[in-house]
């Protein structure tokens, strides 16, 4: 790798398990970033469906190497990029490198244990380009949380905006990074998309609720509001992270509410959970950008700006594309990876020290 820039590939599929984010960043691996094409690819029907039941006892993957579906991961992963290349024309020897971050099936840094789906080598043998994947793996075992990951392309991002500022991701569960003029501190803050996903699937047979209508039909019912907030976690000093499922359990006390009523309790719940994280940054920033699906969630949205008194818009308000920040941060993070420079921080992850990571795959 001698050119000054290059040309990557990040790979993602988040914990919603809802498809495979791809897309195309030119970088140094430091501040310079333009993006390129990007796309959202179907998970086989299946295959996400076997996923999805896998969360029914997630701890399966400490146990089991999985190694039949981690195949099948990684075969519908280097497929949806051989179809995102051709329907975008581009040529796989384009790409000087692919970052494979697959999916995550469970992740227990505390056991200083994480488990992504997807195979590195296999990948780069299939398509003739180098691959770097295993990008938690050397924070976790150091004894990092392993997440949020994003921080550092947040940063490069932001190189050029007014600080301090705060970026919400809005996935499966929600993360900030805060980013003051010298510093950056990001953790996870509580759930976000996934258990009202759930819910509402559970209850009006929707993936989602479009737009929050579900939530702004129903009434917050502030006893269990309070109940669900009642949890150590938010008092918990970052850096700290989630799993998908850890406030599952604890959520189930909505279900004897009207199930509108109990869309409306969880959607409010991922707004405080989302304010409590301003008891761990340095200064409450004025403005906010939200990525991940829940920044089309009206109810999320117009309820933090209310919540925080701030202005809280989506990434694309700086020209950011908030579906596919997290796979272009994987092409950031692979090049990044082959310069040896860090990945996570002490104040992103709780790292001893400024920490390099990801396992490189020559291409066959």
């Amino acid at each position: 790798m001698t050119q000054r820039f290059y040309t990557a590939l990040g790979a993602i599929s988040g914990t919603s398990m809802d498809g495979i984010d791809i897309a195309i960043v030119e970088t140094d691996g430091r501040e310079h970033v333009r993006t390129g094409a990007g796309a959202t690819m179907p998970y086989p029907p299946d295959l996400r469906a076997d996923l999805l039941a896998l969360l029914e006892d997630p701890s399966i993957a400490e146990r089991d190497p999985l190694y039949a579906l981690e195949q099948r991961v990684t075969d519908a992963f280097t497929q949806a990029i051989r179809d995102f290349l051709a329907k975008e024309k581009i040529a796989p020897e384009s790409l000087d490198l692919i970052g494979l971050h697959g999916q995550t099936v469970y992740h227990r840094p505390e056991k200083r244990f994480t488990r992504q789906l997807g195979l590195g080598g296999v990948m780069a043998g299939a398509l003739g380009v180098p691959v770097v994947d295993g990008f938690r793996q050397a924070d976790v075992a150091s004894g990092g949380h392993g997440a949020p990951f994003a921080p550092l392309y947040h940063v490069a991002l932001a190189s050029k905006l007014e600080k301090p500022l705060m970026v919400l991701n809005w996935g499966g569960v929600g993360n900030v990074t805060y980013i003051g003029e010298d510093s950056v501190i990001a953790f996870d803050t509580g759930p976000a998309s996934a258990m009202i996903d759930d819910l509402v699937l559970r209850k009006f047979g929707k993936p989602y609720d479009v737009g929050g209508a579900i939530a702004k039909s129903g009434n917050v019912h502030r006893e269990t509001l309070a109940r669900l907030m009642d949890n150590p976690f938010f008092a918990v000093k970052p850096p700290k992270s989630l799993d998908r499922q850890d406030f599952h359990a604890r959520a189930k006390i909505v279900e004897s509410l009207p199930d509108a009523d109990a869309v409306a309790t969880l959607a409010t719940f991922t707004i405080e959970a989302t304010a409590a994280a301003l008891a761990h940054v340095p200064q409450a920033p004025k403005r906010w950008l939200v990525t991940g699906g829940g920044r089309h969630n009206a109810f999320f949205m117009e309820g933090l700006a209310r919540r925080l008194g701030a202005t809280v818009e989506p990434v694309e308000a700086e020209g950011w594309n908030g579906d596919l920040i997290e796979a272009q941060c994987f092409g950031y993070l692979a090049v990044r990876s082959r310069f040896e420079l860090p990945l996570s921080l002490p104040t992103t992850t709780g790292v001893p020290a400024p920490m390099p990571g990801g396992i490189y795959w020559k291409a066959a």
